[in-house]
């Protein structure tokens, strides 16, 4: 999940929330929109190669 930050910034959350603490998971935060699909792409390849 992709959400646009007040600085202008594009920051990649998880899709699922954590249980204990309601929020979702930090996955990094990128300059431009394009950069953070581009790492969410990479990130559900790397959970589903196991």
């Amino acid at each position: 999940m992709i959400r646009k930050l007040k600085s202008g910034e594009y920051r990649l959350y998880s899709r699922k929330k954590n249980l204990k603490t309601g929020k979702r998971r930090n996955l990094g935060t990128f300059a431009t929109r394009a950069k953070a699909e581009g790492h969410e792409r990479a990130v559900q390849f790397f959970k589903r190669r196991g």
